[in-house]
C-alpha cells in the first residue's frame, strides 16, 4: 500500500508539473514549430551518443563483476544490463531495474550471491563518485555564471544541498568501513545492511584499485556522453549554447530529475530547462521544454530493447518470470542473509 500511495504522488507531480509546463497555447505553437524546423540529424547522433553511454556503463559493471570474480558471457552480462536499464527508465524510482539485474545475476551466479550483489551496490556508487566529481569541476568553473539569476540560483543550492548530502553519506559510510563498525550498529539502524554491504565493497574494491580506477574512468565517459546526448538535441532545435555552459547545466537537471518526486523525472526535468536555458543562455522556453523531452525520448528509445530481452530472457535455462514484488522480496533476504553473514 506504500508502494502504491507512493508511485500515485509520483503520478499526480508529474501530471501537474507536465499541465504546468505544457499549458500555455503560445508555447505549445511554438513547440511545434520547432519541431517541424527541427535538423533530426542531431536526434540521430543524440542516439548514438547515448548507445555509448550505455556501452561504458555495461563496460563499467562487466569490470566491477569480474573482482568478483564472476565470469558471465558478453551476451548475458549485455542482456542483464539493457533489462536493468529498461526498468530503470520505466519504472517508477529508478531502481527497479537494480533489483531484476540483481535478482537475475543471482540465478545466474549460483554460489556467488555476495560478489554478485556488491557488484551491483558498487556500480551504482562508483557512478555516483564519478558524478560529484563532475559537478563539483563544472559548478566551480561556472558557479557565477549559474547563479547569476535568482530562480538559477536557487535551483544550484538545491543540487549543492543535495550533493552534500551524498558526500555526507559516501564519507559515513567510509568512516563505518574504515574503522569496521558496521556490525556494531543496532539492529534497526536506518541503512545498516547497506552500509555492510559498502564495507564490504571497500575493502575488495580497494585491493582491485587498477579495474576501479578503469570502472570509474568509464562511469566519467558514460555521464559525458549523457551530457552530450542532451546537448545535440539543443542543436537540432537550433539552441545557441556553448558546451561548457550547457554540461555546467547537466548535473543540475540530472540530480534534481533523479529524485522519486515525479515518475521518471518527468516535467522536472523540463521545468529545470526551462529556468536554466531560457534565464542563463536565451533558449526560448518552448525550445527548452522541447529539449527536455526529446532528450528523455532519445534515452527511452535506447533503454526499449531491454523490454526485447527480458521477454525472452531465461537465466541459465531457467523457465518462466516472478513478479516485481517476489523478486524485491528474494533479493532484501538474501541480502539480509549476506550482511548477517558478513
Amino acid at each position: 500500500m506504500k508502494k502504491i500511495l507512493i508511485a500515485l504522488l509520483q503520478i499526480a507531480v508529474t501530471l501537474a508539473v507536465l499541465y504546468w509546463v505544457f499549458h500555455d497555447q503560445h508555447k505549445r505553437a511554438q513547440m511545434a514549430v520547432a519541431l517541424r524546423t527541427a535538423d533530426y540529424r542531431w536526434i540521430a547522433a543524440a542516439l548514438v551518443t547515448y548507445l555509448v553511454v550505455e556501452a561504458s556503463a555495461a563496460v563499467r559493471w562487466w569490470i566491477l563483476l569480474k573482482v568478483q570474480q564472476i565470469h558471465l558471457s558478453i551476451s548475458r552480462v549485455s542482456g542483464l544490463f539493457l533489462i536493468g536499464m529498461f526498468y530503470n527508465q520505466f519504472l517508477p524510482g529508478g531502481t527497479g531495474g537494480d533489483i531484476i539485474k540483481s535478482y537475475f545475476l543471482l540465478k545466474e551466479t549460483p554460489g556467488k550471491a555476495t560478489g554478485a550483489l556488491l557488484a551491483v551496490v558498487f556500480d551504482r556508487l562508483v557512478g555516483l563518485v564519478a558524478l560529484i566529481s563532475l559537478t563539483g569541476t563544472l559548478i566551480a568553473l561556472r558557479y557565477r555564471w549559474l547563479t547569476q539569476l535568482a530562480e538559477t540560483k536557487h535551483l544550484v543550492w538545491l543540487l549543492m544541498a543535495i550533493l552534500a548530502s551524498a558526500i555526507l553519506m559516501l564519507v559515513t559510510s567510509f568512516v563505518v568501513s574504515g574503522f569496521h563498525l558496521a556490525h556494531k550498529l543496532p539492529a534497526r539502524f536506518p541503512g545498516r545492511e547497506r552500509l555492510i554491504e559498502l564495507s564490504a565493497a571497500y575493502h575488495l574494491y580497494a585491493r582491485h584499485w587498477r579495474a576501479t580506477l578503469v570502472a570509474f574512468g568509464a562511469s566519467i565517459i558514460a555521464h559525458l556522453c549523457t551530457f552530450a546526448t542532451f546537448l545535440c538535441v539543443a542543436f537540432a532545435f537550433r539552441a545557441s549554447v556553448g558546451v561548457i555552459d550547457f554540461f555546467a547545466v547537466m548535473p543540475i537537471e540530472r540530480t534534481i530529475s533523479s529524485l522519486p518526486i515525479s515518475f521518471a523525472g518527468v516535467g522536472l526535468r523540463e521545468k529545470i530547462f526551462q529556468i536554466m536555458l531560457h534565464g542563463l543562455c536565451g533558449v526560448p522556453e518552448a525550445v527548452a521544454v522541447l529539449i527536455g523531452s526529446m532528450s528523455f525520448l532519445v534515452m527511452l528509445a535506447c533503454s526499449a530493447p531491454g523490454g526485447i530481452v527480458y521477454l525472452f530472457y531465461r537465466p541459465s535455462g531457467r523457465a518462466g518470470h516472478v513478479k516485481l514484488s517476489e523478486m524485491r522480496k528474494e533479493v532484501a533476504t538474501l541480502e539480509h542473509e549476506i550482511t548477517e553473514g558478513e
